[in-house]
């Protein structure tokens, strides 16, 4: 886990922020995430962390604003680190700790943590396959999830194990000049 790249904290969030309005909305990647983020209830953090032990701390710090603050102002966070973690093998090795900080805190059941990284690879896939892109972001990304809200959105949705299918069909008919237009970051 080194240090890569500094890039100031507005840029970051302002580029999470395209991500998600063109991207995870825009393409309907996820039909959950729109309302929360229209009512402005999806908090972006940017870590500064240059270290575990850094990371640690604001993964604690963020899950405890998410648990301390009622879902009417906070329904969901997205811990963005772009200082570390680049390397997709290193990022999915720090989910091993990110799961210990859950338990540790007893927030399993409560908050469940999403995965997304500028080089998100599924196992059994090849680094260029379309479904890919479901769980690719501009920079490494801990979305904290409230459980109950997730369950909510799950249960009012009227095929919620058909989205997976969709968005990989989905992402497989867009062309690679579409692809490097919402997902510019993972041609660099």
């Amino acid at each position: 886990m080194s240090t890569e790249m500094t890039v100031d904290s507005d840029v970051v969030e302002r580029e999470v922020r395209q991500w998600l309005t063109e991207a995870v909305v825009g393409l309907g990647l996820c039909p959950f995430a729109a309302k929360p983020l229209q009512e402005k209830r999806v908090a972006i953090e940017v870590s500064r962390a240059a270290t575990a032990e850094d990371l640690v701390n604001d993964l604690h710090r963020a899950l405890c604003r998410i648990e301390e603050t009622a879902v009417s102002v906070l329904e969901t966070s997205l811990l963005v680190v772009p200082d570390m973690l680049q390397d997709f093998y290193d990022y999915n090795d720090f989910l091993d700790i990110a799961d210990a900080v859950l338990q540790e805190g007893d927030w399993e059941g409560e908050i469940q943590i999403a995965s997304f990284h500028p080089g998100y690879q599924f196992g059994g896939t090849e680094k260029a396959d379309p479904e890919n892109f479901t769980n690719r972001s501009p920079y490494p990304i801990f979305h904290l999830l409230r459980e109950d809200s997730l369950e909510h959105a799950i249960a009012a949705h009227s095929d919620p194990d058909g989205i997976p299918d969709r968005n990989i069909a989905l992402l497989r008919e867009m062309d690679a000049a579409a692809l490097k237009l919402l997902f510019p970051y993972c041609f660099k």
